[in-house]
């Protein structure tokens, strides 16, 4: 098994401890994303909870994914006719 690592961060006032086997600089990268979009969120209405920022926030976030795992997977199936034409080395 990997390497597990700590990091401290700050999210939307609040700090947190985040282990994992990705590296510091991915988990604050992450952290990072989460508090930009929930400050942006907040900003656009002032009277969400911050309950309620978070949760849109993950919303937002899962959204994003799902349009990206949809556009990796037409990419894929693009390339897989490619792929299978391809003819093996003798």
């Amino acid at each position: 098994m990997g390497q597990e690592f700590r990091v401290e961060v700050e999210i939307y006032g609040e700090f947190y401890t985040l282990k994992g086997d990705s590296t510091p600089e991915q988990m604050l990268a992450v952290a990072q994303d989460v508090n930009r979009k929930m400050k942006q969120l907040a900003d656009n209405n002032a009277r969400l909870s911050k309950s309620q920022v978070a949760v849109l926030a993950a919303l937002n976030l899962s959204d994003e994914l799902h349009k990206l795992r949809e556009e990796y997977e037409s990419i894929v199936r693009i390339l897989e006719p490619e792929k299978n034409n391809a003819k093996p080395d003798s």
